[in-house]
């Protein structure tokens, strides 16, 4: 496998299409290509079911050790990592080029943003990972002592996509080892060189052997959750519902971020500079490849033409290309051939109903590239408006008021981010309540994004669980277990226990009243004898 294109930032040859595996002596192989030159800039196996199952095997070995060096333990060999990271984001920033035809910037921005998640779990997971010591739920349950327990699931199986192949993966397995346990990662065919490096990297330390990471493309990912004891998928809702069913059918657990088509509401009351400069950025950032990128934009009438023509302003200043080491561009080409051609479909089919396209709405020229794109005059009966289109496309629509807005925002199968832009950060905050998704922005966007105290994660299709959310983020990996233990001195039989004795249960039913009912009821003793049989 070469590690990285000698020249990332090379002519245009030909588009990327879908990997393709080679057959050779050994195992298939399947070919990485730069998405904006053609060029294969390296090769990774496709890893057999029986492959799978056998790293899931050595797996086992190593986590218990793992788990038993505890929090702290686990500190010192994260934060090692944390420093391999930093030491090595020049080279991992130029891998990631390689593999996606990402901006310079981009790629320098997920090593750092892995950096910091590393550090925050390593760092919390001992006070996060307590033991908890819930208070009993009435007097008669002050006899025992409490505690529940979080353990680790043994091997968790962490399926990651092709947008984000270094930060993605870095978002769940760090805090899925963090609690202690093992984990095996497979990452995108499309981009699996950097998830590679993070491999290669926790080697590099001399880390415990509780981390491996498989290629290959359906078959390896369903032998992933065929094996594994807890399965964190990102991807698309098709591919979800079925890693669902498969975990379902197995009874394990399961977190699946899926599909998004997030919405923006841009107030009248708005500062529309910075709601057009926010959006812009929402929705162009790698090249509108981000489960939470803007989708769709609705605005308020008496602001509607001001602010069309910033954002229009906006997305036409930004500049597109192929960047070597130097930060020269904003916006790069898409992942591959599909998804461009799932972009063209949304644009193409929008201006056959009626839409407009108030800058871009074609190819860039090179690679899988397409123009950053604003389109106006849309409405809901338009793919590019209730599809996912994951790639440069701003659809803008005109709302009477706030009602209207977030009345369409809410007509979505979706629910996974949203932003609401206003002067009145109340009012913000009370619309973002009416608004269903699992997120929501105000005069922001991605803040929760690297906001690791919050959970991210989705309603409706978008997705099932979530990941981070403080504690959250690490006990998602656990499974609790309660424990009991005797405070006063224990006699032979319990008043429950065998043979049953009426006198005693009604004593019992009678302190169980007391302490937990209301009013009369609490020493209403003639409901008791009714139990008995008596006469009243």
């Amino acid at each position: 496998m070469t590690d990285t294109d000698p020249a990332p930032g090379a002519a245009a040859k030909t588009p990327r299409k879908t990997p393709a595996a080679k057959t050779c002596d050994g195992p298939a192989l399947i070919e990485v290509r730069n998405p904006g030159t053609g060029a294969v800039v390296g090769t990774v196996p496709e890893e057999t079911a029986d492959a799978v199952a056998a790293e899931v095997r050595e797996l086992r070995v190593h986590q218990p050790e793992w788990e038993a060096i505890g929090p702290g333990g686990r500190k010192a060999w994260l934060l090692q990592f944390q420093d391999w990271l930093i030491d090595n984001t020049d080279r991992l920033a130029t891998v990631l080029q390689s593999e996606t035809a990402k901006p310079r910037v981009d790629a320098l921005i997920d090593p750092g943003f892995a950096a910091d998640l590393i550090g925050y779990y390593a760092r919390r997971a001992a006070k996060f990972l307590a033991d908890d010591r819930p208070s009993p739920h009435s007097p008669l349950a002050r006899v025992k002592r409490l505690t529940t327990v979080y353990r680790p699931y043994p091997v968790v199986g962490v399926i990651t996509p092709w947008n984000f192949p270094l930060a993605m993966p870095v978002m769940d397995v760090f805090p899925a080892l963090a609690a202690g346990a093992a984990v095996i990662l497979k990452p995108s065919e499309v981009t699996p060189l950097s998830a590679l490096e993070l491999a290669k990297g926790w080697a590099e330390t001399g880390a415990p052997e509780v981390f491996t990471v498989v290629t290959g493309a359906g078959a390896t990912g369903a032998a992933v959750v065929g094996n594994a004891d807890y399965i964190q998928f990102t991807g698309s809702t098709a591919t979800g519902r079925k890693i669902a069913a498969a975990c379902v059918d197995r009874m394990i657990p399961y977190s699946l971020e899926l599909g998004g088509k997030d919405p923006a509401i841009v107030l009248a009351d708005a500062d529309l500079d910075r709601a057009a400069h926010g959006i812009a950025f929402g929705g162009m950032f790698n090249s509108g490849q981000v489960c939470i990128s803007v989708e769709r934009v609705y605005v308020e009438a008496p602001v509607y033409d001001e602010f069309v023509a910033k954002l229009t302003a906006d997305v036409k200043a930004l500049r597109q290309g192929l960047d070597g080491r130097d930060a020269k561009h904003e916006v790069g080409a898409l992942a591959n051939e599909s998804q461009a051609a799932i972009v063209q479909r949304h644009v193409d089919e929008a201006v056959a109903a009626g839409a407009k396209v108030l800058t871009g709405g074609r190819r860039a020229g090179f690679g899988t590239a397409f123009e950053p794109t604003v389109l106006v005059d849309v409405d809901h009966t338009m793919s590019c408006v209730t599809e996912e289109t994951f790639g440069p496309t701003l659809p803008v629509m005109k709302v009477a008021d706030e009602a209207e807005a977030i009345r369409l925002a809410n007509d979505s199968v979706y629910g996974l981010s949203a932003s609401v832009w206003t002067g009145d950060r109340e009012r913000g905050a009370r619309i973002a309540r009416q608004i269903n998704a699992g997120a929501v922005n105000i005069n922001d966007v991605f803040a929760n994004l690297f906001s690791f105290a919050l959970p991210m994660g989705g309603w409706g299709l978008s997705g099932v669980g979530a990941r981070w959310g403080g504690a959250n983020g690490v006990r998602k990996y656990c499974r609790q277990q309660a424990i009991t233990v005797p405070i006063l001195p224990t006699q032979h039989k319990e008043l429950f226990w065998y043979p049953y004795s009426m006198p005693k249960l009604l004593f019992a039913l009678g302190a169980m009243r007391a302490a937990g009912a209301r009013g009369l009821r609490r020493l209403d003793l003639r409901a008791l004898w009714k139990l008995k049989g008596g006469d009243t």
